[in-house]
């Protein structure tokens, strides 16, 4: 679902395959412009009805003259709407409109500089001749289609920057939307605001009306609603978006998987009750997502596994609520606080994107649910979730805390899931948390965890041999969780959680911390 009504400025991102389309969305939000990403081939008709203020062209991993790349309908570049082609959309739209695409002779990947060229109005108006940009391309636009001019240059690719304006028609090789660029984001905003005429009037007020408005009108007067609460940020602002439109027909359940934090359930349990006025149910189903996970290994196959429990556990409660409160109606609906980066990591959602892993509300799910799913959050990123949440009111006991995946400690275990395992990944993680909440660490991270890894080593304790357990930990800094830097946290501090870890937690001799960013790595370990 998505909370664009065509009531308001809306810009559309067409997705070639980038792997940046997701940041032109977010910086395009950031200007306060409504913004919705879809496939390169969207259909002209569907185009032309939402009545786009602008439309932007992503980039892409692949050459627009090969016979199988990704071709968008030329008809989009005669419609009258201002257009910004980035990277591969720049080479799109000068392949199409007469001009040549070739291999450059030299690849540019990583910061390169350009030269603002005379006429270079527009999207440029107010910047410094010289400007640092990020590139990331192979091939180059040889020569310009009828019309345009080039704006920008670097000693290695004569069209930096093109454009048509009389058409409204735009290109730039670099990608503005990544922070490496200087001015980015004055470049996006002159385009939306100067090109597009785009007033910015978008607020997540916005986003909280609509999203309220299309869930009232797809939940039928007599229809009962479950939602799927882990007590995070997601699921909490989803509940209480959702419970804004429905009310009392409205019934959360949290799930206590048996891989969950230490004493999660009892605090998640405490903070949903006193903080949100739900209805509430609380299940024990440890033994069940257990047992399930024995001898699985393979990290697509856990998620997988845990989303197929976590549905059954939802329609046998379903089931259960139903024959008690006979006569107030069925469960036709699910609520999940699925977000944005969960659905583009999942499945190849609007471009030809690669999968990177399932996660258990969106890949991980069965094909014959039982229910039909609302997923008001599915189109946010985490830091506009938060903002949602300050508009309807939750207070920092949710909206504080750091994310905490659906399927648990599972993603934090590689290798088998064992009662075991998880006891002693929980009391590593619990004294890590307590230390970064201790040295006021806790807010300056946006994530922290520990992984028990699938490996022993050799130690030494007390005057005795040991063979046992190494944790990895994990902290990481982000403003979207689509991309993230490690946090340098200060020696001192890491060396004294290693050493609690080592000494009160049986089975484990060996503490490392991570060292990786996103990418290449991905925040969870599985």
């Amino acid at each position: 679902m998505t909370a664009g009504s065509g009531e308001h400025e809306t810009v559309l991102v067409l997705d070639f395959g980038g792997q940046y389309t997701q940041l032109i969305a977010r910086r395009i939000r950031e200007l306060r412009v409504y913004c919705e990403i879809h496939p390169f081939d969207l259909d002209v008709e569907r185009i032309r009805a939402r009545r786009p203020t602008g439309i932007v062209l992503s980039g892409g991993p692949d050459s627009v003259y090969e016979p199988d790349a990704p071709q968008a309908d030329p008809e989009i570049l005669r419609l009258g709407i201002p257009v910004l082609g980035i990277c591969y959309g720049l080479q799109w739209m000068a392949h199409v409109l007469g001009g040549r695409v070739a291999a450059s002779g030299l690849r540019e990947y990583g910061r390169a500089r350009i030269r603002l060229l005379a006429g270079g109005g527009g999207l440029f108006t107010g910047l410094e001749p010289d400007l640092n940009v990020w590139m990331s391309h192979g091939d180059r636009v040889e020569q310009l289609p009828p019309g345009f001019e080039a704006t920008a240059s670097t000693t290695t690719v004569p069209v930096a920057a093109a454009q048509d304006g009389e058409r409204s028609l735009f290109g730039i090789q670099f990608h503005p939307e990544v922070t490496h660029t200087d001015s980015g984001s004055r470049m996006l905003r002159n385009f939306l605001h100067d090109v597009c005429g785009a007033a910015g009037e978008w607020r997540m007020a916005s986003y909280a009306a609509e999203a309220t408005a299309a869930i009232e009108a797809r939940v039928g007067p007599d229809d009962r609603v479950l939602c799927a609460l882990s007590g995070g940020v997601d699921s909490a602002v989803a509940a209480s978006l959702v419970q804004r439109a429905v009310g009392e027909r409205l019934t959360a359940v949290f799930v206590d998987n048996g891989l969950l934090r230490r004493n999660e359930r009892g605090d998640v349990e405490r903070s949903l009750r006193r903080g949100l006025d739900l209805r509430l149910v609380v299940v024990d189903a440890a033994a069940e997502f257990l047992g399930a996970l024995a001898g699985v290994t393979d990290p697509e196959q856990k998620r997988r596994t845990i989303g197929r429990v976590f549905i059954e556990v939802f329609q046998r409660e379903a089931a259960r609520l139903e024959r008690r409160d006979e006569g107030s109606g069925a469960f036709r609906f699910l609520v999940q606080g699925t977000l944005y980066p969960d659905v583009i990591e999942s499945v190849s959602a609007f471009g030809p994107s690669a999968m990177i892993k399932s996660h258990h509300n969106v890949g991980g799910l069965p094909e014959r649910l039982g229910f039909e799913l609302i997923e008001p959050l599915r189109y946010l990123f985490k830091d506009e979730v938060r903002q949602l949440g300050r508009e309807l009111g939750l207070g920092s006991e949710f909206l504080g805390r750091h994310p905490f995946p659906g399927p648990g400690l599972a993603v934090r275990i590689p290798g088998e899931v064992t009662a075991a395992r998880v006891a002693v990944l929980q009391e590593a993680d619990a004294i890590f948390i307590e230390e970064l909440r201790k040295a006021g660490l806790y807010d300056r991270v946006s994530q922290a965890l520990a992984v028990l890894l699938p490996v022993h080593s050799v130690g030494v304790k007390g005057d005795g041999r040991s063979y046992e357990s190494v944790v990895a930990l994990r902290a990481v800094e982000t403003e979207d969780f689509m991309t993230a830097d490690w946090s340098e946290l200060p020696h001192e501090f890491l060396g004294r959680v290693a050493n609690r870890i080592v000494n009160e937690v049986a089975g484990v001799n060996r503490v490392v911390y991570d060292l990786t960013s996103k990418p290449p790595g991905t925040i969870e370990w599985e």
